[in-house]
Parts: C-alpha cells; sequence; structure tokens
C-alpha cells in the first residue's frame, strides 16, 4: 500500500502537518512517513509509556522518541489508553 492509500483508508489514524516549522520534530528514518496525529503525546504523564526517554531535572525529555510518530503510533497509544 503506498502513502496515498494509506492515507486515504486510515484517515483517523494518520495526520501530516506539512507546514509546521518544526515537522520533522524527530529524527526518524526518511521513508516519507511521518505521523502527526499525536503532536503531543498523551503518555507524556505516564513514566510507564514504553517510549525512549530521559529524566532530565526530573522532566521528561522524549526527543529520542517517535513511537508515536511512526506507522504503529496509533495502535500503540490506543493500547496503551
Amino acid at each position: 500500500m503506498n502513502y496515498s492509500q494509506m492515507k486515504i483508508k486510515y484517515s483517523y489514524k494518520y495526520f501530516k502537518n506539512i507546514d509546521c516549522k518544526y515537522l520533522p520534530c524527530h529524527k526518524i528514518k526518511n521513508d516519507g512517513f511521518f505521523n502527526c496525529l499525536f503532536c503531543y503525546c498523551p503518555l507524556f504523564s505516564d513514566k510507564n509509556c514504553g517510549g525512549k526517554y530521559l529524566l532530565v531535572n526530573e522532566k521528561k525529555d522524549c526527543s529520542q522518541c517517535t513511537i508515536v510518530h511512526d506507522k504503529s503510533g496509533y495502535k500503540y497509544i490506543q493500547k496503551k489508553l
């Protein structure tokens, strides 16, 4: 399934804000897919979110985490919530 087909079939699971000045906000593999649906991660306050984060001054730094931006991100978030 190509990107255009996926966009239509799974439009409720995927959104890409191509006009965002921060896109991409994380370093990812450049395969053309980047999901902005969960721009702000709903699991941010969960210390057991399963993502790759660091604690900096007792605050989460999620800049190395890409779970919510990849192809399985929607499914992952729905499962965790």
